[in-house]
């Protein structure tokens, strides 16, 4: 996959010397509640999941791109492309951008705004969908932003703590 690019961001596939960014971000414990993580998961995994990292969504049914600096390839985040279903034309997103400092600069609308064309126009989905925390407002406003629709809302979906969360499915049909 060749590099996809926007204004000031572009993304690219994973690459073996992502090992370390990859690890802090699975394992760090603000985003287990946006990404379902029950447990930490060692750099041997990380390692062996990069290194199958070359399989393409036919055959892995996902893609996990990093998002990046243009000017200086410091590395942001991640957004993925899960539950690839080629016969209904659809597949899940997610997006998580590492550091406080780089959240509301805008690098979350640029790769969303990649990764729905390239869902569009080269995967040829039919649609697309996120699953967000009821309480999760920014990630709400980027998705409602791209026009994705409020098709349900999952009670008390995910356990966070002591309490349980509202999780709402979002949906953007082309």
């Amino acid at each position: 996959m060749r590099r996809l690019e926007a204004e000031s961001i572009y993304l690219r596939a994973l690459e073996p010397e992502d090992l370390e960014f990859v690890y802090q971000i699975e394992n760090d414990l603000k985003l287990w509640e946006v990404s379902n993580t029950q447990t930490p998961y060692s750099r041997f995994l990380i390692r062996q999941y990069l290194e199958n990292a070359h399989q393409d969504i036919y055959e892995a049914k996902q893609l996990r791109l990093v998002i990046c600096d243009k000017k200086t390839d410091e590395v942001y985040g991640l957004i993925d492309i899960f539950d690839y279903d080629p016969k209904n034309a659809r597949a899940g997103i997610g997006i998580v951008i590492q550091r406080d400092t780089n959240r509301m600069k805008g690098i979350g609308s640029q790769a969303l705004k990649i990764v729905i064309d390239y869902a569009y126009q080269h995967l040829l989905l039919q649609q697309i969908y996120a699953n967000i925390a009821a309480d999760n407002t920014s990630s709400k406003k980027l998705f409602h932003k791209f026009g994705f629709a409020e098709v349900g809302v999952k009670k008390k979906w995910n356990r966070v703590g002591d309490t349980y969360k509202d999780e709402v499915m979002y949906q953007l049909i082309f």
